[in-house]
């Protein structure tokens, strides 16, 4: 391939087009082929975030994307990660590093332009160290509202030169009016980056299908790449805690008979800007274990176990768990002997005493007073990637808290937490997923939950996800023109691509002009390209370790995994 490397933008009608999914299928199915490839997504929207081995925080989407290129998640894969903390305000971290809060409002008034340099000089280390970078856009690229201060739709694709295919979820409905009002919302210059179109999640006969897509291609002059089929249990993680379908099955997954005579229930609690959900994934990948996520009392009533998960606001969990009854139905759970496990944020709001001038800025707030353990919120955030062992059995986890955890008794040590009775709490995420250590702790919960339930002996979470990306994999091999898109990732823009009128006005030099006021976008929540909205701003640094270097020094790239680490979880 040319240097630098080739490349490709994946972008969206929608959010939850299915970006994320097409970004990691090209990728496995590029690097099944031999290629050199890494994904990347300039800023990012979500409450599920990893820890890279060097310490910094990017979303779990592009780790799992990494894992399906088969290399180890880098900063420069996320170089922009916003992490909700309401409706009105956010956290920005930039290069891995949290660097402050700020509104919408202020985020779109021209901060991004602060950011373009970081954004631009990943992308460029990322294309100089492989063949191919297959970038994911945020939100639909013809947020017109937005377009003057876009850094990873089409300010992107048109500081980079990459061809952009746009991802349409037919199941939704609509499919032909969002490719073609995509295309015609967009400038002359950004369209000229418009290569063509893939539908998402289709049901039924693709011959039918086919008349409409020659239409399309008439009326934009734009061809369609691939009808990807609607696949059930992709297994893949969402960017935002937020869409979870409460008292649906996690993943849509079909659950395994059980390997032992019982069932095993788990209940998470949905709780208010949840973070990290995915650390049940590895208890729904058990036989015979059945993951719901749940809002009200009664429905704790059959769990065997319940999860109070990771949050990003952990007195405004704990001011819901209470309005809505759930810390009853917990105070008696534990008083019962029932399995209850708190994670991250859960296990802050399980111990004794909260005091918080950091993120509610709600000073001291009585916790549940499940657990001995008093928490007292950092400026600086713990990021970290912890190995250790528990119950006989290694652990591996990554850390992602303000809150500095003291923990002053307990019937055990757990992880850097602590078990009383049946009540667990840990700062770990994805503890669970080291088999060992996971069928240790459901064999404890089903002895304390009296059921007759044994872990399967043999599940491999990361053999799981690995059959995982190569179904993602597949999808782009047998369902695309995938010599169609070599060609594109390889050659670039196709010349010639055709203006379809109205067009927005030209956007200008990109990054020149701060977006007005009044379309600092009330709902910018809504789209993952937009940060929250309103809020009064806080002070950002917005300094990074990219900002101000030698531009023509390289940066280190990412290393490809070790055997070891091909299970990166994501």
């Amino acid at each position: 391939m040319a240097e630098p490397g080739g490349g490709l933008l994946v972008a969206g009608t929608t959010s939850d087009a299915g970006k994320s999914v097409v970004t990691a299928g090209i990728c496995r199915w590029l690097v099944r082929r031999g290629v050199r490839v890494a994904p990347f997504k300039a800023q990012n929207m979500s409450l599920n975030s990893f820890v890279t081995r060097e310490g910094a925080e990017i979303g779990r989407a592009q780790a799992m994307q990494a894992a399906a290129a088969r290399v180890e998640p880098s900063a420069l894969m996320n170089p922009v990660l916003l992490k909700p903390g309401g409706d009105r305000s956010s956290q920005v971290v930039l290069m891995g590093k949290p660097v402050g809060e700020l509104s919408a409002r202020g985020y779109h008034s021209g901060r991004q332009e602060q950011l373009f340099g970081t954004v631009t000089d990943c992308l460029a280390e990322l294309r100089r160290t492989h063949d191919a970078v297959i970038c994911e856009g945020a939100g639909s690229p013809a947020e017109i509202n937005l377009r003057r201060t876009d850094i990873v739709n089409m300010g992107i694709a048109r500081a980079a030169r990459l061809p952009v295919v746009v991802v349409g979820d037919i199941d939704r409905g609509g499919v032909f009016a969002s490719f073609f009002g995509t295309t015609a919302l967009l400038s002359p210059e950004d369209q000229e980056l418009i290569a063509g179109y893939v539908v998402n999640k289709f049901r039924g006969d693709v011959s039918l299908l086919e008349p409409g897509l020659e239409m399309l291609r008439g009326l934009t002059g734009r061809r369609t790449f691939g009808v990807l089929p609607f696949a059930h249990g992709l297994g893949i993680d969402e960017e935002d805690g937020l869409r979870v379908s409460l008292r649906g099955a996690v993943r849509e997954s079909v659950v395994a008979p059980p390997h032992g005579e019982d069932v095993l229930r788990v209940a998470v609690c949905a709780v208010p800007l949840m973070s990290n959900f995915t650390d049940v994934d590895a208890l729904a990948a058990e036989p015979g274990v059945v993951v719901r996520f749940v809002d009200r009392p009664e429905e704790l009533a059959d769990a065997d176990l319940v999860v109070v998960p990771g949050t990003r606001g952990t007195v405004r969990a704990l001011a819901w768990l209470r309005e809505r009854g759930l810390a009853d139905a917990l105070a008696r759970r534990a008083a019962e002997g029932r399995p209850v496990l708190g994670i991250c944020g859960g296990f802050q709001l399980l111990g004794e005493r909260i005091e918080d001038e950091v993120e509610s800025r709600a000073g001291v707030v009585d916790g549940l007073g499940l657990l001995p353990v008093r928490v007292r919120f950092a400026p600086e955030k713990t990021l970290a990637r912890p190995v250790g062992k528990a119950l006989g059995e290694h652990v591996e986890g990554y850390e992602i808290h303000h809150g500095v955890a003291e923990v002053t008794g307990g019937d055990e040590e757990f992880l850097d937490g602590c078990r009383v009775g049946a009540v667990w709490g840990t700062h770990w995420h994805g503890s669970l997923e080291s088999d060992g250590f996971r069928r240790a702790f459901l064999r404890r919960v089903a002895r304390q939950a009296g059921r007759r339930f044994v872990p399967a002996p043999d599940t491999s979470f990361a053999a799981l996800r690995e059959e995982q990306l190569d179904r993602l994999g597949d999808l782009i091999e047998e369902h695309a023109d995938t010599e169609a898109l070599l060609r594109l990732i390889e050659d670039g823009v196709p010349a010639g691509l055709p203006f379809i009128p109205p067009g927005a006005p030209p956007a200008g030099p990109a990054h020149r002009h701060p977006a007005p006021a009044a379309e600092a976008d009330d709902r910018a929540r809504a789209s993952d390209a937009g940060a929250g909205g309103g809020a009064p701003e806080e002070t950002v640094n917005w300094g990074s370790p990219l900002r101000g270097r030698d531009r023509g020094a390289p940066l280190p790239p990412p290393r490809p995994a070790t055997p070891s680490e091909g299970a990166i979880t994501a």
